[in-house]
Parts: C-alpha cells; structure tokens; sequence
C-alpha cells in the first residue's frame, strides 16, 4: 500500500486559499499545507494552523515572486530589490538565470553572495512562522527551486538549525508523468528536463541527514489538475512514500488581485480533491511521519 502526502502549497496567500485548506483538511481530503511567511492573509493561515494540531504545516519558503522578511536594502540585496521591496526574479527561469550568472553560484556554490542571502531570508521565514507557534514539520519552496544545489544546501542548512529535518522531494516520477492526462508538451519537457537535477539533490539530502519522499506526484499537472487526472494518479500509486503537490482555493476577489498564474485552476482542484472518494488503499500521513511505518 502507498503512503501519501496530501499537501497543499500557498497557504496563506488569500482568505480563500486558507478556507479551502481548512475544509479539505477536516474532509480528509489533504493532511498537509506549507505556510508563506509573508503574504496577504498569512496571520489568519497562522491561527488556523495553532488551533488544527492534526494539519501538518511547513514553511513554503518564497526567494521568487514575493516579499521577503527581511530587509531588501540591508539583508539580501541580490536577491530583493529596493523599489518595490519584492524578490528580483518573479519566475523561475529569471531567478536561475540570476543565480548562475554569478561564477561563485556556479563553480563555488556554498560560498556565494547568494548563497548567505539565501540561507539568512530562509532562516527568518522559518523563525517567523516558529516565533508565531507554528510546529513546522518540513520545508519546500515556491517554485520549487530548492531543486538546484546552490539553492538546497542554503535552505537546508537554515532548515537544520531551526531543527526541522525533513524537505519536499520536487522531482515527478515516471509512472506519475505518465499517468497525467493533460498536461501541455512544453510542460512536461520542462518537468522531465529538470529531472537531471535529482541525482545530485538526493546525494545532498544524504550527506545533510535530510527525509524526504520517493517524489512528487502533481507537479506537471500544476494548473491541470482535475478530477480526472487527480483519479489516474491515486489509481497508479505504487508501494512507497510520496506527496501530492496542490493549489487549492476558492477563487475569489483577493486571488485575482494575487501574483499567481493559477486562478481558476485552483478552483477546479478544491472541487477535484474535495468530491474524490478516499477509501482505505491509500495511507495518507504528513511530513512528521516520514521515517515511521
């Protein structure tokens, strides 16, 4: 029997992002959310979280298409710009394209620039959502750019002082590709090309004492999600551990004022998850349990 974690990513970003996840989490339908330490409706994401003790929650940490914690002046000017106070790179390609321009970044990763601001903006989203009563049990990133080594062992090491010691495994397996039914060409190159990242990413989860997945299931269907492609994939999980990657939300008047390219389907995946039949063939845990059973 495969074990799997129901994690919805964006928590806090909207009151209806928020709404979304609270109902699907008391419906069964997800046992996990990942938390923006900076976002619109953050403060309410953080009380729902204190008083829903079974939703395991980690910290989505943002270095691209958001706001920082700390000062874009004084902390992390390489990676936050002066103007308007947001991360520099609102895409992934940008922000990649930043990163290794930089011959440190390339060549000397643990010694750049980037890599200090990096870890410091990390170490603040997480000491901010933990100095709120968050029990953070793991981390991911927005956009998933933890996927990169010059990006992962930042992260990871702000992660392990704060003494969280579990991290999302953002490669999507094969059989998951396979069994995505609507994903757009270009999308699933992009998801099959970064695959070369993950031999590296797992050899550094090694050497850092890091739990993680077998994979991610969701990542190519991110804006495709519906209730049939959600079905193909439960229908297929194999034996072993892995996390479903979603976006749930009502989609009301703040989403659409929100920097996000998913809108409505974020609505179709909350109607998606919340009418799936959750029988007893799948055990579904969150990041606090990996490692057991």
């Amino acid at each position: 029997m495969g074990r799997l974690i129901l994690n919805a990513d964006d928590f806090g970003l909207t009151a209806g992002v928020n709404r979304a996840v609270a109902e699907l989490h008391r419906a069964g339908a997800l046992t996990s959310a990942t938390l923006m330490a900076r976002a619109s409706a953050t403060d309410e994401a953080i009380a729902i979280a204190r008083s829903t003790p079974t939703l395991g929650v980690g910290c989505h940490v943002v270095l691209v298409d958001g706001e920082p914690v700390l000062s874009p002046t004084r902390d992390i000017p390489h990676l936050a710009g002066p103007v308007d106070g947001r991360f520099r790179s609102s895409s992934l390609l940008s922000f990649i394209h930043r990163l290794y321009r930089d011959p440190w970044a390339r060549y000397w990763p643990s010694q750049s620039i980037f890599a200090r601001e990096i870890e410091a903006e990390t170490a603040a989203q997480i000491a901010l959502l933990q100095s709120r009563g968050v029990a953070l049990t793991h981390i991911d990133t927005h956009k998933h750019v933890h996927m990169f080594p010059a990006v992962l062992r930042p992260v990871l090491r702000a992660a392990r002082a704060a003494g969280i010691r579990a991290v999302r495994n953002p490669f999507e397996p094969a059989w998951s590709r396979r069994a995505t039914l609507h994903a757009p060409w270009l999308r699933r190159a992009e998801v099959s090309l970064l695959r070369l990242w993950e031999p590296a990413f797992r050899r550094i989860l090694a050497e850092e004492g890091f739990v993680t997945t077998d994979g991610a299931l969701g990542v190519l269907a991110t804006g495709t999600l519906d209730a049939a492609t959600l079905a193909a994939l439960l229908s297929n999980l194999p034996a072993g551990t892995w996390e479903l990657v979603t976006h749930p939300s009502y989609n009301d008047a703040d989403l659409a004022l929100a920097h996000t390219r998913l809108l409505a389907s974020r609505e179709i995946e909350r109607a998606a998850l919340a009418a799936f039949h959750w029988g007893d063939g799948i055990e579904r845990i969150d990041f606090s349990q990996l490692g057991s059973g």
